[in-house]
């Protein structure tokens, strides 16, 4: 997922997709830890999906207080 698509995602949606990448997150780390997968970046791309999505959350709480 790429900046420009995140900022088109409402807040909530934002929220939403945050939820759902950290479960998908979870569910990646149990797969490798039970097996090898066969693209451990794959973890590294949810986790700076996630990163994305709540720098983008934050960044609209501040304009939203200002």
């Amino acid at each position: 997922m790429e900046n420009k698509e995140i900022i088109g995602l409402t807040t909530k949606e934002i929220v939403e997709r945050i939820y759902s990448e950290k479960q998908n997150l979870t569910k990646l780390r149990m797969n490798h830890a039970v097996s090898p997968l066969e693209n451990p970046q794959r973890l590294k791309e949810v986790r700076r999906v996630i990163a994305r999505l709540k720098t983008e959350l934050r960044k609209r709480e501040l304009t939203e207080i200002k």
